[in-house]
């Protein structure tokens, strides 16, 4: 289906039909952006609590109820942009900026997932599940609304969002989660939103339609030197971690804990040569499309893996 630039003061035409009402919400929710909320299983992979059953089922269930709260604020965002998207070169082809799916609509389906999620996680999870979701859901939206055009917060407010995903999974299953894991994660999360950021600054630079107002105050200095020290601070954290005095103590054949620093050190590395381009767009485009990345990330998994499992 081709949709077409739209005249100025038209709309472009919209496809009829359930069918493509439906089409046009699910791709407004963000299908290829759901990878992000497989961080739920961050903190019980960490822990090794990830291959029970229970475990598995759990997580499984946050994981849809995290992904229904994000399909909601996508909605409400997109429903909100819709005049401002139809002036941006790539985002007038979202459906709701192209017509496909009425803002009413894309509203109303926001706004029941985002009652439906955090009511669903009071019944069926531990309290404190609900609560982050709901937390998650004010946060987003108060960022829909005015915390996007606030400078640093609009920065910050991402981050959370990641470390958020993070999080839940750790509270689904009652594990402490560790300092360590909370720097590495938090400072990690504000490397790819950072150069997310510069990376769009770069690419629109000069150009009319941007709809990220702060693009226009950020320079791309400043970015570039938020990104840097997030990384730095990253590999800092892990690192800690990974060599620190009086964990736990391995009997595998090789430590893996320590030489997990290497994959980790080069996956930041490598995502760092598409953030100085500026082509450090959406992580999960960079991660998938880049096949040395994804390749040092499979390397890093597998030596997390051996190390939790004391293999």
């Amino acid at each position: 289906m081709t949709l077409l630039r739209e005249r100025p003061g038209r709309r472009q035409s919209a496809p009829s039909g359930a069918g493509g009402l439906l089409k046009g919400l699910l791709l407004t929710a963000r299908p290829k952006q759901w990878i992000k909320n497989l961080l739920v299983i961050a903190a019980p992979a960490a822990a090794g609590e990830l291959f029970s059953v229970a475990a598995l089922t759990r997580l499984t269930l946050v994981f849809v109820l995290f992904t229904a709260c994000a399909a909601a604020v996508y909605l409400v965002n997109d429903a909100r942009d819709a005049e401002a998207d139809r002036a941006h070169p790539a985002k007038c082809r979202r459906p709701v900026a192209a017509g496909q799916v009425p803002v009413p609509v894309a509203y109303a389906t926001g706004i029941a997932l985002g009652v439906l999620a955090p009511v669903a996680a009071v019944r069926l999870c531990p309290p404190e599940v609900a609560a982050l979701l709901a937390a998650y859901l004010g946060m987003q939206l108060a960022y829909c609304l005015s915390l996007k055009h606030v400078l640093v917060v609009d920065l910050v407010v991402v981050t959370t969002g990641f470390l958020m995903r993070a999080a839940i999974g750790g509270l689904a299953l009652d594990i402490p989660l560790s300092r360590w894991f909370l720097i590495t994660t938090g400072f990690g999360a504000l490397f790819m939103v950072a150069a997310k950021r510069y990376s769009e600054a770069v690419q629109m630079a000069g150009k009319q339609g941007a709809t990220r107002a702060l693009l226009t105050e950020y320079s791309t200095g400043y970015l570039r030197f938020v990104w840097q020290l997030a990384a730095g601070v990253a590999v800092l954290g892990y690192c800690l971690w990974a060599l620190e005095e009086g964990g736990v103590p391995h009997t595998s054949v090789l430590p893996w804990r320590q030489l997990s620093v290497v994959a980790f050190v080069l996956a930041v590395l490598r995502y760092a040569v598409f953030a100085d381009r500026g082509t450090a767009g959406e992580p999960e485009d960079v991660v998938l499309g880049d096949r040395a990345l994804a390749l040092i990330g499979l390397l890093w998994a597998t030596m997390y893996a051996l190390a939790v499992a004391d293999w």
